[in-house]
């Protein structure tokens, strides 16, 4: 009969012993201590110590299996069957690392540092250097760090199960090592290498290994930023978002992606200089395909190595939070790819996704749908969000996909998704990891916003969550992005009967703290550039635009613009090539970028533009109903102040137009899109109208003024300077 040994170490040489502790490293038996190493394709092996030079005898029955008595500290030498010889250290002479209360914390979904313990760590343990491995796999019969290190060789470096973790210190590894797991699943498969579900770097794609990556602290020069940040309420307070995808902003002159150094210094500059208060960053986790935008990220601790090492990304946190300028990360918690080396079926089971396809795989999107109802999962994205609040410093998080997060049947056919508990389509555990996750960010990093992109009524979406909301700080208004585009698509001869579309998101237009998001989305796919949805030639189109764009300012609800679209770039998005900055050299585009960057000055400046940008009370109707001349007027209101927006959106001049006011004197023009300086006509009635006590349109006061074609007016009453 064999001994329980050899069994071990049977399961040891054929690389599927879970706890390799039992047979390798010391141990003490009857007084002696015995050293047992794996070493494949070794024709001898010694242990080498301070005192002695001791040669470890084959293990009869085995292949690399070498043991001998050995005292104090040692280190290995090999000696391979061509002669050839190196030294190392026996990892498995090194004590556990993780703590069991550690483990206690992971396992019940609330380790709030998560990415301290789990991952790949450059550390010094029992005085060596080396990198302390650790992952979640807990149906996986076995897991293995390979890398170059070892040859990609499974055998050579399995880990210590420890209940559901696993883990392992590699001593001489260091910073820059390229690693996988190796894993046999529940069911005794050997699963394609997966990268590390909290891996901090990643290779150049195609490749897909992790990267070994230190995350030492950083000198952040911010202080004053983060203490001033946590003072401030932004819904009365103006947000000017600048939605950037990094990869395609700038290219250099060889067509490399611009690095998050460079940014933070070109970015920065240009993002401040146009009056924005954020810069938005599409996604950057570690993504294996560039067309996803990064929206299928295998590894959300990973910032992506597109751009360079994470202390670039720190730098330009930095840099913007110097100039003033709050960072906002676009994340992903809602899907994640189906990629070999992804999380799917991590230990061979369904692990970070749903096992019923009607609940984990996304149909529309061909990725599998994480498992909120499972703390561990919840868990490591609670903690992938803390991650960047904390480490990188990011003033908020863009949440990507929340509908298709709330909804059981989101995009779903009757039959095809599971009801919750009560018979109803809403997915109760992603409403409970939302909240958790919003009211994580308002509680632990002040000032710091959370934004849904959710696209339905779902109630509730910016409310506390004390009072049953999902706590986000603001979401975006996409069906009033929807409704103003299609109407600025229309021919203005063909606008008279769609003139509700301008008007109809006023009536819920409070019922939520809003962003008002001209995003990426709306400008690919076939949708053409913002220019290029204005109907009409030349000149009139470009007015058209701006027209809108001080429609859009002028509205109540904070501002997101895609890169590109501010300068009014003519041709679609493109991901793999710069913007078209040479289009600035044409007086038409400068005049639209000089636009933008005056509607971001006076919305900061006045605060009827922007302090009761959440508040009905911030907002009236002047005239919402002249469909015949396509004239939308309205009164803003906050911080004490008022301004009136006018826009004309027919395609002629209204001569002598009565206006409504609520109040007489000589109101300014404080901005006309019609103005020269942005290639308009400078039709701007002198910069000056005198209202007197005439009523009109509900308001006791009115004037007579001269509206451009295709403009938009902000006037100020008097007195404002």
């Amino acid at each position: 009969m064999k001994s329980p040994e050899i069994d071990l170490l049977s399961d040891l040489c054929a690389a599927r012993l879970a706890e390799p502790r039992s047979v390798l490293g010391p141990h003490v038996s009857d007084g002696v201590r015995t050293v047992t190493v794996f070493v494949p394709d070794a024709a001898r092996v010694a242990a080498l110590t301070d005192a002695a030079r001791v040669e470890l005898v084959p293990v009869d029955g085995t292949d690399g299996v070498f043991r001998g008595p050995v005292d104090g500290t040692y280190h290995l030498e090999a000696t391979s069957p061509d002669g050839s010889v190196w030294q190392f250290e026996d990892p498995y002479r090194f004590p556990p690392v993780l703590s069991d209360f550690d483990r206690h914390l992971i396992g019940e979904g609330t380790h709030q540092q998560l990415w301290r313990v789990l991952g790949a760590h450059p550390v010094t343990h029992a005085g060596t250097a080396g990198v302390h491995f650790a992952v979640w796999a807990p149906q996986a019969q076995r897991v293995s760090v390979v890398g170059p290190f070892n040859g990609w060789d499974g055998r050579r470096h399995p880990m210590q199960r420890v209940g559901a973790l696993w883990e392992i210190f590699l001593p001489g590894l260091s910073a820059g090592t390229v690693y996988k797991y190796e894993i046999i699943g529940a069911d005794g498969t050997l699963l394609p290498p997966k990268a590390d579900p909290v891996g901090f770097g990643s290779e150049h794609p195609p490749g897909n290994a992790s990267v070994v990556r230190a995350l030492p602290a950083y000198d952040w020069a911010d202080a004053a930023w983060m203490d001033a940040r946590a003072r401030r309420d932004l819904r009365s307070e103006p947000v000017s978002i600048y939605e950037v995808h990094l990869g395609s902003w700038r290219r250099s002159a060889q067509g490399r992606a611009i690095s998050y150094s460079e940014a933070a210094e070109t970015l920065v500059q240009y993002a401040a200089d146009m009056g924005f208060t954020h810069i938005e960053l599409m996604p950057l986790h570690e993504h294996p395909f560039d067309g996803s935008w990064g929206y299928q990220p295998v590894g959300l601790y990973a910032p992506t190595v597109r751009h360079g090492p994470p202390e670039g990304l720190r730098a330009l946190v930095d840099a913007a939070h110097g100039a003033g300028l709050g960072v906002i990360l676009d994340w992903v918690p809602g899907h994640f790819p189906t990629d070999d080396h992804g999380l799917g079926r991590f230990d061979g089971t369904p692990l970070y996704e749903h096992a019923d396809p009607r609940e984990g795989f996304h149909p529309d999107w061909n990725t599998y749908i994480y498992n909120y109802g499972q703390r561990e999962v919840a868990g490591h994205l609670a903690a992938n969000a803390r991650y960047w609040l904390q480490e990188y410093h990011f003033d908020g998080l863009r949440v990507d996909a929340v509908a298709s997060m709330l909804y059981r049947d989101y995009s779903r056919a009757e039959g095809e998704w599971i009801p919750n508990r009560d018979g109803g389509r809403e997915n109760y555990e992603a409403m409970a990891f939302l909240r958790a996750v919003t009211d994580m960010a308002q509680t632990t990093y002040p000032g710091s916003i959370t934004v849904a992109e959710e696209s339905t009524a779902f109630p509730g979406v910016t409310a506390p969550v004390d009072q049953g909301g999902l706590g986000f700080g603001f979401k975006w208004n996409m069906g009033w992005m929807h409704d103003t585009l299609s109407y600025l698509s229309l021919p203005p001869e063909h606008r008279a009967e769609h003139h509700h579309r301008m008007t109809f998101g006023l009536t819920y237009a409070f019922s939520e703290a809003f962003v008002l998001p001209i995003s990426h989305d709306e400008v690919v796919h076939g949708k053409g550039s913002m220019l290029a949805r204005v109907p009409g030639e030349g000149a009139a189109r470009f007015a058209g635009l701006r027209a809108y764009y001080g429609f859009m300012w002028g509205h109540p609800g904070k501002k997101l613009l895609f890169m590109g679209q501010e300068f009014a770039q003519a041709a679609e998005w493109d991901h793999e090539a710069e913007l078209d900055w040479g289009a600035l050299e044409r007086p038409l585009h400068e005049g639209v970028q000089r636009l933008v960057r005056d509607l971001n000055g006076i919305y900061r400046d006045l605060p009827a533009l922007h302090a009761q940008d959440c508040d009905a009370a911030g907002f009236q109707w002047i005239e919402a109903d002249d469909t015949a001349r396509s004239v939308y007027a309205w009164i803003r209101r906050g911080g004490g102040g008022e301004a009136v927006v006018v826009c004309n959106f027919s395609d002629r001049a209204h001569g002598a137009y009565r206006l409504g006011l609520p109040q007489p004197g000589r109101w300014r023009v404080a901005l006309s899109t019609d103005a020269v300086a942005y290639g308009g006509e400078g039709r701007d009635t002198g910069g000056t109208i005198e209202a007197t006590d005439a009523p009109h349109q509900g308001q006791p006061a009115s004037a007579l003024l001269d509206l451009p074609p295709s403009a938009t007016l902000i006037l100020v009453p008097p007195g404002t300077d």
